[in-house]
């Protein structure tokens, strides 16, 4: 009898551990509307299947983390389980799409035994897991992290397949079937997966530190699954810019024992604008820890290298000189533009110490200051390494605003901790930073907003040497790159060619597409520190473009989606105050597409738009600019041209 009734008594508790979601091997989790569902089981594995809808869009994927050969995630024992939900409203620093965001998602920890945890999150955007770790070591060595994302079917993918791990990330993301992506093919973040139902997923990652990127790879069926640059051990310099791994370990990172690991994210779109205002990325990275940010100013920069300095109509020799770039700092004055930047060939190569004999840096510095114009330096990231407190030290004597860093090439435990380490000591110093030749911005705009932008995207300057940065390429990188954060793709070329008319000119460059597509990008691109990469003298001879080029802001307080289809075309409207801009970019099939200006509070505005001219098709240069009355009721049919765009600023 006594046996009997401690068999009962046992049954009672396991059926409230049960109950209470600790002893149980599946647990749910919706997005607050309850489109979206995470389905976790824990019995062999940690597996997950992803439902958008009532519909599978990922089957049993699984995930693991190899501390020091213990497969955190295989054979799990949960020992907690705990729920909660967070709704609030977050301010960026920096308004990359919106003054406000909403950060509203369910919660869902699992405790498992052996000193780790799996934390799973449900936004209306998507949904995002991690791993959390609570070891008695002080230091561990992480061999492998496993992350399977197995699809129901052989969907089409945006896959921004690379050679190497050494790269400078500026790949096209172009559509192939899961199933052709062989094992060996490896891709940087995002992969953009089409689920059908004009559903996308979105592959990504968020709050990257002290541990390397994450790459993809195929399974050559449907399916992608993660891999990671390996931890180096002896690395070569090739060139002030080049710094190779040639030795590396048979683990990716040697961290903390007690630490939060990156969050897996998967971002999901009902629409392919959707993807534009998604936010997921940023919410899920920690908040700045900064007290004082007043001095992270956004804005446009005048920059040299693209034009390759090549101005005109001037009395004196130009290069890389202090008149040169006083003619810079004229220009920027002349139009609010708050930046120049002295890009590649300002210092002696190796000595950021050593300014070029010809260019008198305190000068520049104090005659761009009347001019309300900063300063903004570039150095070549392994010099900087080798001398950055006294580099960013002379440059905070001589007043300058920020740095361009650039040819990192690497996503590395070794090169993400470099980027924290940059972003930490320029903050010091109240200075701006935009990497280039870099990674993805996944891991730091939120933390340090200081990181104004970053390259990692094949943008405009490829068009001095390849045909690679045309207009397909330019309507994909919106719902692709841009899905991470801001991106540098540097435009506002005024020489415009269709596919018949350009060449690569490395001294007098043009883009493909027209005036008016340039014009848009200003407003369909993320970037709050955005480039007029031509020549000023350029600018100069085009006051009617730099009638919008001048006013257009870099940060919004909204963002608006009119029409978008991924490598098509794409429709923004941003506000920034009282002011709304609208951005139309299209590929090379010439199309029209009908907006509504509903978007719009009540009252009587007026348009200044930039519309592709009757001649686009064969000077992508032409454009026609009318000013006309607008209000909320509003509709307009646009014209785009191949490759073609439009433009607008809407004011009271």
């Amino acid at each position: 009898m006594r046996a009997l009734y401690a068999l009962a008594v046992l049954l009672i508790l396991n059926s409230l551990f049960i109950q209470d979601g600790v002893a149980q091997s599946s647990h749910d989790l919706r997005s607050p509307d309850g489109r979206i569902e995470l389905r976790i089981r824990t019995a062999d594995r940690i597996r997950y299947d992803l439902i958008l809808k009532g519909r599978a869009v990922l089957e049993n994927a699984t995930i693991s983390l190899d501390v020091e050969h213990n497969k955190l995630g295989v054979q799990p024992k949960v020992i907690d389980a705990k729920t909660h939900s967070t709704d609030q409203v977050v301010e960026p620093v920096v308004r990359q799409k919106f003054a406000k965001i909403r950060d509203h998602y369910n919660e869902l920890r699992l405790k498992m035994d052996g000193g780790y945890s799996v934390i799973f999150r449900a936004y209306n955007e998507g949904v995002a897991y991690r791993f959390e770790t609570s070891l008695p070591q002080e230091k561990v060595k992480v061999y492998g992290e496993e992350s399977a994302f197995n699809f129901p079917t052989n969907f089409v993918v945006y896959y921004p397949q690379e050679d190497s791990f050494y790269s400078h990330n500026e790949r096209k993301y172009l559509p192939q079937h899961l199933s052709e992506i062989a094992p060996e093919f490896i891709a940087t973040l995002p992969a953009i997966v089409d689920v059908g139902q004009g559903a996308k997923l979105a592959i990504a990652e968020s709050d990257l530190e002290d541990y390397p990127g994450l790459w993809l790879h195929g399974t050559g069926g449907p399916g992608l699954a993660a891999t990671f640059p390996p931890y180096p051990l002896k690395e070569v310099q090739t060139s002030d810019r080049d710094y190779k791994p040639v030795e590396t370990a048979d683990y990716i990172a040697v961290t903390s024992g007690t630490r939060t690991f990156p969050w897996r994210v998967i971002g999901i779109a009902d629409h392919d604008g959707d993807l534009l205002t998604n936010q997921i990325v940023y919410l899920l990275q920690r908040p700045s820890q900064f007290q004082d940010t007043s001095w992270i100013k956004p804005g446009k920069v005048a920059w040299d290298w693209w034009n390759d300095w090549n101005i005109y109509d001037v009395d004196f020799k130009a290069g890389i000189n202090t008149k040169t770039y006083e003619y810079y700092v004229d220009f920027a004055s002349k139009y609010g533009i708050p930046y120049i930047i002295l890009d590649d060939g300002w210092y002696k190569l190796g000595n950021l110490l050593e300014v070029t004999p010809d260019l008198n840096m305190e000068e520049l510095v104090s005659y761009a200051k009347q001019k309300n114009v900063g300063i903004i330096l570039w150095a070549s990231w392994k010099t900087l390494d080798d001398q950055l407190i006294p580099a960013l030290d002379q440059f905070e004597k001589w007043g300058v605003k920020g740095i361009k860093v650039d040819f990192m090439q690497r996503s590395d435990q070794i090169m993400i901790d470099y980027f924290y380490r940059v972003c930490r000591e320029a903050a010091k110093r109240h200075m701006l930073v935009d990497f280039h030749g870099d990674q993805k911005p996944a891991s730091m705009t939120r933390i340090w907003p200081n990181l104004i932008n970053a390259e990692g995207v094949r943008g405009m300057e490829w068009s001095k040497w390849s045909r690679e940065s045309e207009p397909e390429h330019n309507v994909t990188l919106p719902f692709t790159r841009m899905f991470l954060g801001p991106m540098d793709y540097t435009p506002g070329a005024m020489r415009n060619a269709t596919k018949a008319t350009f060449a690569a000119i490395n001294s007098q460059p043009m883009a493909m597409g027209t005036r008016c597509h340039q014009l848009a990008m200003y407003v369909v691109y993320d970037a709050p520190l955005q480039m007029l990469s031509d020549s000023p003298s350029n600018y100069l001879r085009e006051p009617e473009t730099m009638e919008f080029l001048g006013p257009v802001p870099t940060e919004w307080d909204e963002t608006k989606v009119l029409d978008a289809r991924i490598a098509d075309y794409v429709v923004v409207a941003r506000r920034n105050g009282k002011e709304w801009y609208i951005g139309a970019m299209n590929d090379w099939t010439a199309r029209s597409v009908d907006i509504d200006f509903s978007f719009l509070p009540d009252g009587n505005f007026t348009m200044d738009a930039y519309q592709d001219g009757v001649n686009a098709d064969r000077n992508a240069s032409d454009y026609r600019k009318t000013t006309t009355p607008v209000n909320r009721t509003t509709k307009l049919k646009l014209q785009l041209a191949s490759g073609g765009g439009w433009a607008a600023r809407i004011h009271q």
